[in-house]
């Protein structure tokens, strides 16, 4: 399929800006009181109990290429790992792709922690603040790095359920632009263009010392 004008302008934007910002804004939609609880039961912040990836080996590959990606963006070591280990719990934990959760935050937010959109929507994922009301606590704060990302993570999964499956729809939903194309194709642009990646087959039997040794950068 050949591509589109549109196709082709929005991926010279995301070439030429890596850190642009399209933020738009969920929309409220009553919940039925069943739905409430499962979400507020999900959106429950307690501290992640285990690491997220399934090996060692798995973290040091998927940590080590991320960071050297998103270095530019977020220049400080600790805060970039920390970033990173976080969103990754997060999206494994809500069934998500984590690449696809770093395209989001790219378009969302440019990867600025205290993002606000001119409709309110605030950090990482652009969480907009009547998600508190409806499924969270009063002392939730969105600008919290867990916190923001455990909100976005539950949002766009209970999106994808609404659209079983349908990420484009999802998407849009997620922007509060339902049926509009521009913002799912930056995302999924974001996504292919800056953060697909496939962890390096591993031999049956084959010692990983030396990938294992070397730190995240």
């Amino acid at each position: 399929m050949q591509p589109t004008p549109v196709r082709i302008c929005l991926a010279l934007i995301l070439l030429a800006t890596p850190a642009i910002a399209l933020a738009g804004a969920q929309k409220y939609e009553p919940l039925s009181d069943s739905v409430r609880a499962a979400l507020s039961r999900t959106i429950a912040d307690q501290a992640p109990p285990r690491t997220s990836f399934r090996t060692p080996l798995e973290a040091v590959d998927w940590l080590s290429e991320m960071s050297i990606r998103l270095a530019k963006r977020m220049p400080n070591r600790e805060a970039r790992l920390e970033f990173l280990r976080t969103v990754h719990y997060e999206a494994t934990r809500a069934g998500l792709d984590p690449q696809l959760v770093l395209g989001l935050i790219q378009v969302e937010s440019g990867f600025k922690k205290y993002a606000v959109s001119s409709a309110g929507a605030r950090g990482f994922m652009q969480v907009m603040p009547f998600w508190i009301k409806v499924i969270g606590q009063p002392d939730d704060n969105l600008f919290h790095l867990r916190t923001n990302l455990r909100y976005g993570c539950t949002i766009l999964r209970h999106y994808l359920d609404i659209e079983k499956g349908d990420l484009y729809r999802a998407l849009g939903r997620y922007n509060g632009s339902l049926g509009k194309p521009a913002y799912p194709t930056m995302v999924k642009g974001a996504w292919h263009a800056n953060w697909l990646f496939s962890p390096k087959p591993t031999i049956p039997g084959s010692a990983p010392a030396q990938q294992t040794n070397q730190p995240p950068q």
